[in-house]
């Protein structure tokens, strides 16, 4: 285990138990990526979502989606047993504990979804972009919603502090890997930050 992996290991044993309850407050564009996906990927399969966390996507992908095969990863014990009790009532969904820098089942699935994930993935975002395509079936969705940047450098690296980079360096390797559907970057609090909503076709 690489000693990123380590370190927000550490971290997500703390904050699981506050992270519902504190993180609505500026993960901002959750709802709305789900409701983009519905139009752009209106009866997918087999879902994917990295960093799937407290399974707060999950649930609203399960109602959208009531016929699909729903898999979550993530590397947080703390956070996947919130939400095995969270998403108890989803037959079809699989969760699995894992660093997400290798294919689960390439070429099969319809969405592979990043909620907050890949801005805290350092090293290793592009990897997890590039094995994300790997896992899509041809035709299939790539989504993702995170933070995007800030002309704020003292915010940017509090916010490193937490793990989280903000360089605007999702979307460029994003829209190259995939066909872009759909994106929109957003402001947040005043114009402190801004985040991203992303979709995307695997065509190749």
């Amino acid at each position: 285990m690489s000693a990123s992996s380590e370190t927000l290991q550490r971290y997500y044993r703390i904050h699981a138990a506050f992270y519902d309850a504190t993180r609505w407050a500026f993960l901002f564009g959750r709802e709305q990526i789900i409701r983009e996906l519905r139009r752009h990927a209106p009866s997918p399969q087999r879902i994917l979502e990295v960093g799937c966390g407290t399974g707060k996507n999950l649930q609203p992908l399960h109602r959208c989606y009531p016929d699909a095969r729903l898999c979550g990863v993530d590397l947080s014990r703390e956070m996947l047993g919130k939400a095995r009790r969270k998403c108890v009532g989803i037959a079809r969904l699989e969760l699995h504990q894992q660093r997400y820098d290798a294919p689960l089942a390439p070429g099969s699935f319809d969405v592979v979804l990043f909620s907050y994930a890949l801005s805290m993935f350092n090293p290793g975002w592009e990897e997890a972009l590039r094995t994300a395509c790997r896992d899509l079936a041809p035709g299939g969705i790539l989504a993702m919603v995170d933070f995007h940047n800030s002309r704020f450098p003292l915010f940017k690296s509090w916010m490193a502090k937490n793990h989280v980079r903000m360089d605007a360096h999702l979307l460029p390797l994003a829209s190259r890997l995939t066909t872009t559907h759909f994106v929109r970057e957003c402001s947040a609090f005043g114009g402190l930050w801004t985040y991203h909503l992303f979709l995307g076709e695997k065509t190749v």
